[in-house]
């Protein structure tokens, strides 16, 4: 069964990842912004990428060269670089995934050649572009390549490789595949089939391998958002719709070669076994994480509900310390941190970290909790938020506004086009200050733009990620795994699309810290102090014009 309009931010991670001009409020800071050297700062960026790829930190890598292609969306050299990076880490990913094997070993090679036409047929139905048959067969067979050169997949399926043998295969495939004019999905399968046959000839490699290897070729090559999904990936990505996993609750990053824990979700069992943000993962039960990818640590956290997790950790200046955590049902909050940040003039604040099923009840609950302790303006902080579900920010915005258009959809396909609209009951009409950040992406942005658009409130921080498509889940039933394709693109209720653009602030803050810790902000926090200053303002113009 299709899940519809789940719209999700990418960063390494990822992923992990998206208007009209609007009359501000209040004048924007000025800025100034120097640029002496722009060849200069693209060829560091390059450098720099360029020794995370000799050191495989390829996650590293991909999450470089995606905030390098942000601040260069023209420079086409930061562009190449960043897909490499992904075909990398793609491949490195699923090797390091069990229910990936587990797939391949229940997959006959005709099984997986009618796999690979399952989903050359969905994205021929669903994918918001008409797609070039030829260019995914080449990407497929670019993404062979990549793997044939990668230590993960060839220990797992050519264990006693002939490197000779393999850079023989290499320039068959150039030479066999290349002038291949492939112009239907018929044809792309009967090419898939003939290069599967040849790899087992001249390999010995499993030809079902080699067909997964050009499904994920296919789906990765759509747009950054596309992807095929293991059956461990499809469930992750059911758990953040549902807000909930069984796990230990941490989140992971790779960072100067190691493992470091970046967030603890609040009452999961990391937090009550006393894991850090900050703890570097130096071991799990007893076997070193040094050089290890994060989805490899990540799958050796993973267990069944009950079982316990033996955590090697170091925090920043102090000695290594050994944890022992259970792995739980962990609820994931979308709504992080709730209370009165100026009890003088009434101004509540709420963080929402994601927009999952359960938001727009949590966001409730908040609200009332705030208006009985005395709120008369509110901020809400979506700094960092990279999505979620459309229908979650649909239901957000009709918190606060009472009419019109909040976000439409347009597709190929005309079963692809919806328009979401306000409804007059049960709003909210306390002043609102909303603060985005370049990490605030897909529905947080459907949230920012919906508020800007229509005036509602003020928009504080710096311009959002730009992250403007919508992704359809399919499951695929034979391999218990899916695919994640984009299927639309959002435009703002006035008509402005958000893809590459983002949503512009009100009020342009520069510089700001974020919130840590699991806590309120604090007072060195610009973006908040501003967003707080705006309340007030908004919140004594109200008080004026009410004494009117």
């Amino acid at each position: 069964m299709r899940r519809r309009g789940y719209v999700v931010g990418i960063r390494a991670c990822l992923a992990a990842l998206a208007l009209l001009l609007t009359a501000a409020a209040y004048a924007q800071l000025p800025t100034t912004v120097t640029i002496s050297d722009p060849r200069g700062e693209i060829d560091e960026l390059l450098q720099r990428g360029h020794q995370l790829e000799i050191e495989r930190r390829w996650g590293e890598a991909l999450a470089h060269y995606e905030d390098a292609v942000r601040q260069h969306p023209k420079e086409v050299d930061l562009q190449r670089r960043f897909d490499a990076a992904r075909l990398h880490y793609d491949v490195e990913r699923r090797y390091a995934d069990r229910s990936f094997h587990e797939s391949v070993a229940r997959l006959s090679t005709e099984r997986a050649l009618n796999l690979y036409a399952q989903v050359l047929l969905k994205i021929e139905s669903h994918y918001v572009e008409t797609p070039r048959w030829k260019g995914l067969l080449d990407r497929g067979t670019g993404n062979l390549r990549v793997a044939l050169g990668e230590p993960a997949f060839l220990d797992r399926n050519i264990p006693q490789r002939d490197r000779l043998a393999v850079e023989a295969f290499q320039d068959e495939l150039r030479r066999v595949v290349d002038p291949w004019m492939v112009v239907s999905r018929a044809e792309a399968r009967q090419a898939v089939s003939t290069v599967a046959r040849l790899a087992q000839q001249r390999l010995e490699i499993n030809p079902t391998v080699v067909v997964l290897e050009y499904l994920c070729g296919a789906t990765n090559a759509l747009d950054p958002y596309s992807s095929y999904l293991t059956p461990n990936q499809l469930n992750e990505v059911y758990a953040q719709i549902e807000g909930n996993f069984v796990g230990l609750g941490v989140e992971l990053k790779a960072r100067d070669g190691g493992l470091v824990i970046v967030g603890v979700i609040p009452r999961s069992p990391a937090e009550q076994a006393g894991v850090r943000a900050g703890d570097r993962i130096l071991a799990v039960d007893g076997r070193s994480t040094e050089n290890l990818s994060t989805d490899q640590a990540a799958n050796m956290l993973q267990g069944p509900e009950g079982s316990v997790a033996s955590l090697t950790l170091a925090a920043p200046e102090q000695p290594a310390r050994q944890v022992r955590v259970e792995r739980r049902v962990v609820e994931v909050p979308s709504v992080d941190r709730v209370g009165i940040i100026d009890r003088q003039f009434g101004i509540g604040y709420i963080k929402l970290t994601c927009f999952q099923k359960t938001t727009a009840r949590d966001l409730d609950a908040a609200l009332w909790k705030l208006h009985r302790g005395g709120m008369k303006s509110l901020v809400i902080d979506v700094r960092g938020n990279p999505g979620g579900l459309l229908m979650s920010a649909v239901e957000v915005v009709d918190r606060f506004v009472d009419r019109g258009i909040i976000v439409s959809t347009r597709g190929r396909s005309t079963a692809e086009d919806f328009t979401y609209s306000a409804h007059e009951v049960g709003k909210w009409r306390t002043p609102l200050v909303v603060i985005i950040d370049h990490d605030s992406a897909s529905a947080a942005e459907i949230f920012a733009g919906a508020i800007r658009d229509h005036r509602r409130g003020t928009i504080v921080g710096t311009r959002s990620f730009g992250k403007g498509s919508v992704q359809g889940i399919f499951p695929l039933e034979e391999a218990n795994c899916g695919v994640r394709l984009t299927t639309a693109k959002f435009y703002s209720p006035a008509g402005q699309p958000f893809s590459r653009v983002g949503v512009e602030p009100d009020i342009v803050v520069r510089v700001a810290a974020r919130p840590i810790d699991g806590k309120l902000p604090k007072g060195d926090d610009v973006m908040l102090s501003t967003a707080t200053q705006t309340a007030r303002t908004l919140s004594q113009t109200l008080q004026a014009r009410n004494s009117q």
